[in-house]
């Protein structure tokens, strides 16, 4: 007698999905490498425009430089931060800011050190001092501004630097009528300086002192006649006609 054996009906086996999504995600990446390749020898991935606004003193030609940007160049191959670093250590730009633009355009704003002082040089030209104390020359056609003039002073002198930082910070209303400022320097004070004026004064100050006095003494220029005005630790003024008068009383007087 012959015995019956349920034999379990074997399932099918079901499609492996794994493999299936290995292939598919292997061609997108693959269509993805393409489309990259694509887009960067394509014009799109480069630089078509440079703009730059805000610059007086700085030329487009030494900015370009100085950047290391240059149109053609990959749009996306430096970036902003690393220009606005080097266009920085340019002498006359204390910012610079960069913005770009897809496709292909980048715009550079540049804001510079302003203008301090000038000095006449020995052909009778003018240049000028930033507050930075970056002496720049200036472009034909240039009006000078009611800026004092810096005669007398050194180009490697420590203090040129540091007069023209406080001559920026000071405002225009109370610098206008300094016409020259020369170095006098002694033991007490290195950075002593004489500041001549427009309404013919002659002040004695030092450059760490002037943002202090400044204010004071143009209500001494505004209110007296022209004279010699110290202001250091302690001020003073001196009437120029006073010691005329002085002149005039000796040649008067009579000896019997």
């Amino acid at each position: 007698m012959m015995l019956k054996v349920n034999v379990p009906t074997l399932k099918e086996p079901r499609p492996k999905k794994k493999s299936s999504r290995k292939i598919m995600v292997i061609l997108i990446l693959l269509f993805i490498a393409i489309l990259c390749v694509l887009f960067f020898r394509s014009s799109l991935s480069k630089i078509s425009d440079i703009t730059f606004q805000g610059n007086v003193f700085a030329t487009e030609t030494e900015m370009l430089s100085a950047s290391g940007l240059e149109v053609g160049a990959p749009f996306f191959g430096t970036s902003s931060d690393k220009v606005e670093t080097r266009l920085a250590k340019l002498p006359s730009i204390e910012e610079a800011t960069v913005k770009k633009s897809f496709p292909g355009s980048i715009t550079i704003t540049i804001k510079e050190y302003p203008l301090a002082a000038y000095q006449l040089t020995s052909d009778g030209s003018l240049r000028g001092f930033l507050a930075n104390g970056t002496m720049i020359t200036l472009k034909n056609g240039t009006m000078p501004m009611e800026k004092p003039i810096l005669t007398g002073w050194s180009s490697d002198d420590p203090n040129l630097g540091k007069l023209c930082t406080v001559l920026a910070q000071i405002p225009d209303s109370l610098t206008s009528d300094i016409s020259e400022i020369t170095p006098s320097p002694t033991l007490s004070y290195p950075d002593r300086i004489k500041i001549y004026t427009r309404s013919h004064f002659e002040v004695i100050s030092a450059i760490s002192l002037l943002p202090a006095k400044v204010e004071y003494m143009n209500t001494i220029l505004e209110a007296q006649d022209p004279g010699t005005l110290t202001m250091l630790e302690a001020d003073s003024y001196i009437p120029f006609n006073q010691d005329e008068g002085k002149e005039n009383d000796e040649n008067d007087t009579t000896h019997p």
